[in-house]
């Protein structure tokens, strides 16, 4: 099995940054918070989807346009996670709503772009 730098190179940057969060929290919550909600995994997705696709510009164009629909799902996260903390639910059940919310307004975009026909 060959490893090229393309494909080890997003792993490597992603364990750096979740170190940077890690040691960040401990000095700045805010710069914490920037650091975790920076679009990581979207470079990431897009180099990798790119890479494997050989820069196909209807690829990119239907598959960034996905990224930027699945964001409401992922901002609902967020959001039902936050009244949760707020609520006072612990960590764990927090997490659990989060996901809930998540998985339900995903499967909501799921239906309704299958009603409109863009799936």
């Amino acid at each position: 099995m060959h490893l090229r730098m393309q494909d080890v190179l997003p792993v490597v940057i992603s364990v750096i940054i979740i170190l940077a969060v890690a040691l960040l929290e401990k000095y700045s919550k805010l710069f914490a918070s920037i650091t975790a909600t920076m679009p990581l995994t979207i470079v990431l997705a897009i180099w990798i989807v790119y890479s494997a696709n050989d820069g196909n510009k209807l690829v990119m164009d239907t598959f960034n346009l996905n990224l930027l629909i699945g964001l409401l799902p992922t901002a609902l996260f967020v959001v039902a996670a936050w009244l949760s903390i707020r609520a006072g639910i612990k960590l764990m059940p927090t997490i659990g709503i989060g996901y809930v919310i998540w998985g339900i307004s995903s499967w909501i975009l799921i239906l309704i772009r299958r009603s409109l026909g863009m799936v």
